[in-house]
């Protein structure tokens, strides 16, 4: 028999270009797979690709529009939330009972328009976004933002705090949903693993000629970790470096051609960045947040060779026996020393296999999420 359930999403979930999008759009594949019917509802602003590719696993799709700018602030709930309640989506929505997957506290703004009776609802928490935003406050160096940032974070901790007690929050990571149950009494809450097109460990063997730092260079925090790479471990030490990402600042593109041994590229497709980080020699990934999960360590952990972090970047997610962990800028820029010649070996393939091959079956993480919805 098919099971039918709407998917409501705060983003296009194609293309899937970046951490929350890769989550989504391999969750609702899986779940196609599975035999659901997904009736898929997702905001649209910021002209994010086309999403053709959406219909080949949903039945049927709707789109709503984000009310971005002053039309979406609310002094009282926060910017991510308001700026996505939408009166047409909440009247799609209760037009049957079908089970509804929600796509981060972003679209929770509809939960008091929806008729709960008989029908099951699970939110998908794709970070703590309170703790979020005030990374991204102390982040960036925009006066304006980071006012707003810290203003989003306030309103945001409040919002989870009051969120209804009585659905289920899957949660990202085992330590997020902890907290989760014991700072806001969402007792419903379970952990429900990243999906990602990872799946089998695919590692070179033997050496790189050049460490990596990618992400989204358009992100306060990103674009911070990337200048801190540069300032603070790679104009120190000789070891050639590649920042790769979207939509860099000109400042971080004219910082990271101040040397010879450090360079940008921008803008790279999917193979082209899946090429850089199985080439690299090291994936080199520094945090500034400890929130959610980054699908980018995922990344070079399946694909890369050496990886090596921070502690914000691995704590609480169990990966920490894959990577190399320095505290600080001289440690990390000693381990980049000493793996610069190390090979990489067949016994850390085995370790990484160990580790992580079966965390990547999308299948059972559906089958773990349908629990809650039927």
């Amino acid at each position: 028999m098919t099971k039918p359930l709407h998917i409501v999403c705060l983003d296009t979930p194609w293309p899937a270009d970046y951490g929350g999008a890769i989550d989504m759009f391999y969750r609702i594949k899986a779940l196609s797979e599975a035999g659901v019917q997904i009736h898929l509802h997702y905001f649209s602003y910021n002209q994010r690709g086309n999403p053709t590719e959406l219909n080949q696993y949903c039945s049927s799709i709707h789109v709503y529009e984000r009310k971005t700018g002053f039309r979406g602030f609310s002094f009282r709930l926060p910017y991510i939330v308001s700026s996505r309640i939408n009166s047409d989506l909440a009247n799609n929505l209760n037009k049957d009972n079908h089970p509804i997957l929600i796509e981060g506290v972003h679209c929770t703004g509809i939960l008091p328009l929806l008729n709960k009776e008989n029908r099951k609802i699970v939110v998908r928490l794709h970070n703590n976004e309170s703790a979020y935003y005030k990374h991204l406050a102390s982040s960036t160096r925009n006066l304006f933002r980071k006012i707003y940032y810290r203003f989003e974070s306030g309103l945001l901790a409040k919002y989870e705090r009051n969120l209804p007690k009585d659905i289920h929050y899957a949660c990202i990571t085992q330590r997020e949903e902890n907290f989760f149950r014991e700072e806001y009494g969402l007792t419903h809450s379970f952990f429900l693993p990243v999906f990602t097109p990872y799946h089998e460990i695919r590692c070179l063997e033997g050496m790189g000629t050049f460490c990596l730092y990618h992400g989204n260079l358009g992100v306060a925090e990103n674009e911070k970790a990337a200048i801190w790479l540069l300032n603070e471990v790679f104009f120190k030490i000789k070891v050639p470096l590649v920042i790769a990402g979207k939509n860099p600042s000109r400042q971080l593109d004219k910082l990271a051609h101040l040397c010879q041994h450090t360079c940008l590229v921008a803008n790279l497709s999917d193979t082209e960045l899946n090429d850089l980080v199985r080439l690299a020699h090291i994936n080199i990934l520094p945090s500034f947040s400890d929130t959610g999960i980054k699908v980018k360590l995922l990344h070079a952990l399946f694909e890369g060779r050496h990886c090596v972090v921070n502690e914000a970047m691995v704590n609480g997610t169990g990966l920490e026996p894959a990577c190399h962990i320095g505290a600080n800028a001289h440690a990390i820029a000693a381990i980049v020393m000493q793996l610069h010649h190390q090979p990489f070996s067949e016994e850390e393939i085995r370790l990484r296999k160990n580790l992580l091959e079966g965390s990547g079956d999308n299948a059972t993480h559906a089958r773990l999420l349908s629990r809650y919805l039927w």
